[in-house]
């Protein structure tokens, strides 16, 4: 397969088509799991498509190490590259991985001033300009719909889109009227897209929900799958 089949091909253009330009304001997306469903794996896989398709990616890893995070890519760039069979994938691995820039923080030294102040030392130093900013481990625990709306304020005054992925918790039964389960559930309005990760164990996979997209709540939602063997996106 071609690079450019690769894109068009790619389940994620469920949630933007392959044409997709910077058009109208930046988008925040949210993907909630319970933890180690695949919260990360979805993030890395948003982000390399966003890659293929000639943007640059910011990911924040709030918890985790720079070398665990690349490992994240490598592996997720090489099982998609066997599974569809892509041509020059040691070519274009290297040209992705160089549109791409990770940022660490410690959980308890991440803020959002400290966010704000990195990034724009690399804009205002021309060092590197993302186009789609990935928060990975931010904490939704602890009352954030304050950082939330910052975070959603910076990034649009800079027309960056952003993701994020958040924890639910077994015993947690709070839920926003949408379905969109605690932590987050007082905050979903703040998104523009939502996926929730639920374990398939009949089908051996987990769902993707996209239970919000475009600003819209979904009331017949779409969903795509999660091989839980490779942790790649597949299509239903």
């Amino acid at each position: 397969m071609l690079k450019e089949d690769l894109i068009k091909k790619n389940p994620l253009r469920l949630l933007s088509p392959a044409d997709q330009g910077k058009t109208g304001s930046p988008q925040m997306g949210l993907v909630m799991a319970r933890a180690g469903l695949g919260k990360t794996a979805i993030l890395v896989q948003i982000a390399l498509d966003t890659m293929l398709r000639g943007n640059k990616v910011l990911h924040v890893s709030i918890g985790q190490s720079l070398e665990k995070t690349k490992i994240w890519y490598d592996d997720i760039f090489r099982d998609i590259a066997k599974a569809v069979n892509l041509e020059r994938a040691a070519d274009i691995q290297d040209e992705l991985m160089s549109q791409r820039m990770i940022m660490t923080f410690n959980e308890e030294s991440f803020s959002v001033a400290k966010l704000r102040e990195r990034l724009k030392d690399l804009i205002d130093q021309h060092i590197f300009k993302p186009d789609c900013l990935l928060v990975d481990g931010f904490d939704c625990s602890a009352a954030p719909e304050k950082a939330l709306q910052e975070i959603r304020e910076l990034v649009q005054g800079m027309d960056i889109n952003v993701w994020f992925s958040a924890v639910c918790h077994r015993g947690d039964d709070r839920v926003s009227k949408a379905g969109v389960p605690a932590p987050c559930h007082e905050t979903d309005g703040l998104f523009d897209t939502i996926i929730l990760l639920k374990p398939d164990p009949v089908k051996n996979c987990v769902v993707l929900n996209i239970i919000k997209h475009g600003g819209k709540f979904s009331e017949g939602q779409k969903n795509l799958t999660l091989d839980t063997s490779t942790l790649l996106i597949l299509d239903n």
